[in-house]
């Protein structure tokens, strides 16, 4: 990271794909996996499964804003989900799963409102974009287990059946935001 890093907090599904596509990015310091959005001090695997807490599986990126800024960060999430079911992402179902953006400040939250605005009217997808924008609040860190889960188990089938076409996805479409081999 060259400069001043930021912090933005996502929800797209399941927190390993996620982490997986933004570990890919340029400009990128952390993705560090996580749950936020609900309420009770503190959040753990089991709680949010449930389905009970009302906390979404996300991702704390810190990111350095002269190579990557918030907006391109948002574009990548957007092809990396899918934006338009609620409470789903493919077979991960409950609104532990929701598409959510936690905005940090309110140059963060003017983006994502704009973003998710023009998305919904470009007609890109048949459906409406149901991806919240929402003030952050608290964030507590997801199980290690669950700390580069695709880089530790890729021949996992939810890896390669699930992540990798996403990663695949990404590395497609923002080829020159990729970190250098």
């Amino acid at each position: 990271m060259t400069g001043e890093s930021e912090t933005t907090t996502l929800g797209g599904g399941c927190f390993w794909c996620i982490e997986a596509v933004f570990k890919e990015l340029a400009g990128v310091g952390k993705v560090q996996p996580g749950y936020s959005g609900g309420k009770g001090d503190d959040a753990d695997y089991e709680s949010v499964s449930s389905g009970k807490t009302g906390h979404a599986e996300v991702v704390q990126i810190t990111y350095d804003p002269d190579v990557l800024t918030f907006r391109e960060i948002l574009e990548v999430f957007f092809e990396a989900h899918d934006p338009t079911t609620q409470d789903r992402q493919g077979a991960d179902i409950g609104s532990q799963y929701r598409s959510v953006i936690f905005y940090h400040d309110e140059g963060q939250r003017r983006i994502a409102e704009d973003l998710v605005g023009e998305l919904d009217a470009s007609g890109r997808w048949e459906s409406p974009v149901v991806t919240q924008v929402v003030p952050y609040e608290a964030f507590y860190p997801a199980e290690k287990y669950h700390e580069d889960y695709y880089e530790n188990n890729p021949n996992q089938p939810y890896c390669r059946l699930v992540i990798e076409p996403k990663v695949s996805n990404v590395r497609k479409h923002f080829k020159e935001k990729l970190r250098a081999r």
